[in-house]
């Protein structure tokens, strides 16, 4: 494998190890308390996209995520090729992470969630966190690269809090927490109209971005 293709399955093995990983510390810390268990949830996968981002970023993009590669597909920064293998790596990596996790807190390797997530609340939660995510790469990209690595972890941060499907915003790791019945999981059955939001809130904030942001001068 390419340097890019390894820099996203080694950046989605981590980031979906710690977000399963911390879900199940912050559920066994929390003692039944939610908002505490989202939490802990929410610090480490806010400060673990930091860190990869800040590594990785200069390798692959950074990523670790279908809907972002998506978007470079058809802005055009990336090929065809390229843009499967990313995707590829993403979900080798990320699923190896959410196996890894498990076996660090002794849980079944191999599981099927059973925590439903579905409802029009869910689906616009999915879109809008997707939407935003898009919309704040794209938009940080243009005006100051540099920051990218902190307004994506921040974002993400408060999207785990302000909207209703705590942000998943990544087909990828949508399938991933789909093999997890841990806090982090999802249902599989519940896993297409996610996906299918995280694809369309992407879609509009390509759409978006190409209107506010195209015509501007690049930050130096």
């Amino acid at each position: 494998m390419s340097r890019d293709v390894w820099a996203e399955a080694i950046g989605s093995f981590f980031l979906f190890c710690t977000v399963i990983g911390s879900g199940i510390m912050a559920d066994r810390l929390a003692g039944g308390n939610t908002a505490v268990a989202l939490l802990g949830n929410t610090a480490a996968t806010g400060a673990m996209l930091y860190v990869l981002i800040t590594m990785l970023g200069p390798l692959s993009g950074a990523h670790f995520n279908p809907a972002v590669t998506m978007v470079f597909r058809l802005r055009g920064d990336l090929s065809t090729g390229t843009a499967l293998r990313l995707v590829a790596g993403q979900l080798a990596g990320g699923i190896l992470g959410v196996w890894a996790a498990h076996f660090m807190f002794a849980e079944p390797i191999l599981q099927l969630s059973t925590k439903v997530r579905t409802g029009t609340g869910q689906w616009a939660g999915e879109f809008i966190a997707t939407f935003g995510l898009v919309f704040v790469i794209l938009g940080t990209i243009r005006h100051r690269p540099q920051s990218v690595p902190a307004s994506v972890a921040l974002y993400i941060v408060a999207a785990y809090w302000f909207t209703s499907s705590t942000s998943f915003a990544n087909p990828a790791i949508t399938l991933a927490r789909a093999l997890s019945d841990t806090f982090a999981g999802i249902a599989p059955a519940d896993v297409p109209a996610f996906i299918a939001a995280q694809a369309a809130g992407a879609l509009a904030a390509l759409v978006a971005g190409s209107l506010i942001f195209a015509h501007e001068d690049p930050a130096p």
